[in-house]
């Protein structure tokens, strides 16, 4: 299938080749949800903790007598049945990741790349020069789309941090490494910029 391509000032400038296997692929919409639950799994980092009754600080003194004084029978102030005692049943530290099958993962890739692209939400632009740094040329690029959506990704090739950071104090902008991609952030967005070299090389890709 062929794409428009368009330059740092939303004008047609050509077109581009895109395969068909990548780019023009029947939507699934359980795998895509399931791809993206793994995603948010694999990200949490599971360091929630609560102190158990052998780890609350507190005396183990028997509080009273067992028998005699017509109270309930208590043998720590660390009891989860007290104030201030431990937790019983209380979140512990754990590894939330799962692994998914790689075929399975790329499919959902292709299937939210496709979808985009067919509803329009996808554009395939060249990137104008940001070795300034400057976020007022990466400011002005964006302008120039006439994006006025809350969530926009940019996607681009090279690893470049005057690159980054022309981009970083943008708000409602993702910026994106071409091999490394987030679905979440991809299904979510309302305008997804492709930089024309990087849709070259996802081509490639995501056909290995």
């Amino acid at each position: 299938m062929k794409a428009t391509v368009i330059d740092q000032f939303a004008k047609e400038v050509g077109s581009l080749e895109l395969k068909d296997d990548v780019f023009n692929v029947d939507y699934n919409n359980h795998l895509v949800f399931e791809s993206i639950i793994n995603e948010n799994a694999n990200a949490r980092q599971g360091t929630h903790n609560t102190k158990t009754r052998s780890e609350v600080h507190g005396s183990g003194k028997k509080p009273w007598r067992q028998k005699g004084t017509g109270r309930a029978r208590a043998g720590s102030k660390k009891s989860p049945v007290w104030r201030g005692g431990g937790i019983a049943f209380g979140p512990r530290p754990r590894d939330y990741s799962y692994k998914m099958p790689k075929k399975m993962k790329r499919k959902a890739y292709k299937c939210v790349l496709s979808d985009r692209i067919a509803k329009g939400v996808l554009k395939i632009v060249q990137l104008p020069d940001l070795s300034s740094g400057k976020t007022k040329d990466a400011y002005t690029f964006i302008k120039n789309m006439n994006e006025h959506t809350n969530r926009i990704v940019l996607i681009y090739k090279l690893d470049d941090q005057n690159f980054k950071r022309a981009f970083r104090n943008i708000p409602n902008i993702t910026i994106l490494n071409y091999k490394r991609l987030n679905l979440h952030d991809l299904y979510y967005a309302q305008t997804i910029l492709l930089a024309e070299d990087a849709a070259e090389l996802l081509n490639e890709h995501f056909t290995k």
